[in-house]
């Protein structure tokens, strides 16, 4: 009788494994790359904000026109924000928790403003809101305006940004099937006991993740709004516009703290989506430990 021999273990490399030499290029490519089209630009608006000193700097704020920019940017983004909340909101679970016919079709539409210029999206506002537009005769007998008017601008603030929040909640709805809710019915909770206990709690940081992501949109949209807006100074200019009327007047120093302001609410933005991410992952990371 041959006896078998156990075969010698072989060990085999990751697949994915490189080495240090690789990595390290790989992470300087990186870091090259960032640091000359992202952090050189953002160092470089500070930069020229301040070049006249901190005085010159803070003297924009008291601009009439520019404080104007910036209450109307706050208020497009207050407004859009919380209508794209609850649509999203709803859309997430109309298409994740139910099967329709239209479906697809439902779910295309919410990714058109990804697909659409934001100038054609502002153009066909325009179409069917200004003077000559669709709506435009009735609008006008009714004293009605919305194109060169703030409205205009909130209802393209809100185009440009409504698939954010359910974007982020749509894959997650989707996962999560309807097996805890079903239990939740099954135990006597109400729908909308269903949908604040049991749904909104297991979405709450996509959610959130979302609702940042379209108020950073919001505030700094800047081709559908100048369509709609007719820049009329101290009335309908956001920042992103206040900021192309000031450098083209070769008001660079109120041009760039203005958009430094900006590039601050964009990077506050960034803090706190990062800490959303990081909070969000945790759970995961506990999950994953009790497994082990």
């Amino acid at each position: 009788m041959v006896s078998a021999t156990a075969a010698p273990a072989r060990s085999f490399a990751p697949a994915t494994a490189e080495s240090p030499a690789v990595r390290l290029v790989l992470v300087g490519l990186s870091v090259l790359f960032l640091s000359v089209f992202l952090l050189a630009p953002l160092a470089l608006i500070f930069v020229t904000a301040f070049g006249h000193g901190i005085a010159a700097y803070f003297q924009t704020f008291t601009n009439p026109d520019t404080l104007s920019a910036i209450r109307l940017t706050l208020l497009a983004a207050a407004i859009a924000v919380p209508c794209n909340l609850v649509f999203g909101v709803a859309a997430a679970w109309a298409i994740g928790k139910f099967e329709f016919f239209g479906k697809s079709f439902l779910i295309s539409l919410i990714d058109l403003p990804f697909s659409v210029s934001p100038v054609v999206a502002g153009l066909t506002y325009v179409l069917l809101f200004g003077a000559q537009g669709f709506f435009g005769p009735w609008l006008t007998a009714h004293d009605v305006h919305i194109i060169f008017a703030v409205p205009g601008i909130v209802l393209v603030t809100i185009f440009v940004t409504f698939p954010f929040v359910a974007r982020e909640l749509l894959p997650l709805v989707a996962a999560q099937g309807n097996e805890e809710e079903e239990a939740a019915l099954t135990l006597g909770a109400g729908g909308w006991q269903t949908f604040f206990r049991v749904t909104l709690p297991n979405v709450k940081w996509a959610l959130l993740y979302g609702v940042i992501l379209c108020n950073a949109r919001a505030m700094g949209e800047f081709g559908a709004v100048s369509v709609v807006s007719g820049h009329i100074r101290g009335l309908t200019d956001t920042m992103p516009l206040q900021i192309e009327v000031l450098y083209n007047d070769y008001q660079f120093v109120p041009a760039f703290a203005l958009a430094s302001l900006l590039a601050l609410l964009a990077l506050a933005t960034l803090v706190v989506k990062s800490a959303i991410e990081w909070r969000s992952a945790k759970p995961s990371e506990a999950l994953e430990g009790e497994a082990a």
